[in-house]
């Protein structure tokens, strides 16, 4: 099974919303199919659980990430890898200078959404999670410049609730797009609320 591995700093703020919210994304996708997520932290506050804050704020979009227990990035977390997002770019650099086997794999999050989003033609749904990323990593090689100034999503340790509400609609809206661009497919349609006609 594909394994997806989202990375921050310290594993209790950013990183624990986005693996809950890109899990659901693509589990919404492909069911039992979809990959498995997780996530560290370059200097990951072992054992710790996230932020209450981000727990509140993920909780806000239907995602429990109260079990949440934090750990400190490790290279066989990477080179278990088949995909490594970085909350920021400083995340996705310190994969590449610890792992440079790792760099055609390793991205932001917001540059990979753009760059899978940019893939041309439009494939099917079923291309494998490997190859997207190749072909994403291709496109990076190629120049593709998508938005150097728009990488980072920011780190709200220390900041009120309503700041981590903020990263949590980012972050959902950015895993939605994500999931869609490597899965080629959008979720299915709920039927909670409906009534028939």
């Amino acid at each position: 099974m594909a394994f997806i591995l989202v990375v921050c700093t310290g594993n209790v703020c950013r990183s624990p919303i986005a693996e809950g919210m890109l899990r659901a994304a693509l589990e919404a996708r492909l069911g039992d199919e979809a990959p498995m997520v997780a996530s560290a932290g370059t200097a990951g506050w072992e054992g710790s659980e996230a932020m209450p804050e981000s727990v509140a704020a993920a909780a806000e979009h239907g995602v429990d990430i109260s079990g949440h227990a934090a750990r400190r990035l490790e290279p066989e977390h990477v080179g278990a890898a088949d995909l490594v997002i970085g909350m920021a770019a400083e995340h996705r650099d310190h994969v590449a200078h610890a792992m440079p086997e790792a760099v055609g794999r390793t991205f932001t999050l917001k540059e990979l959404v753009r760059l899978v989003e940019a893939l041309t033609p439009a494939d099917p749904a079923g291309e494998p999670l490997s190859q997207r990323v190749r072909r994403a990593d291709e496109l990076r090689r190629g120049g593709f410049d998508g938005n150097p100034h728009d990488e980072d999503v920011v780190d709200p340790l220390g900041l009120p609730l309503e700041s981590y509400r903020a990263i949590a609609w980012e972050l959902q809206a950015w895993c939605d797009r994500l999931a869609d661009g490597l899965t080629g497919t959008a979720p299915a349609p709920s039927t909670v609320g409906t009534t028939e006609v």
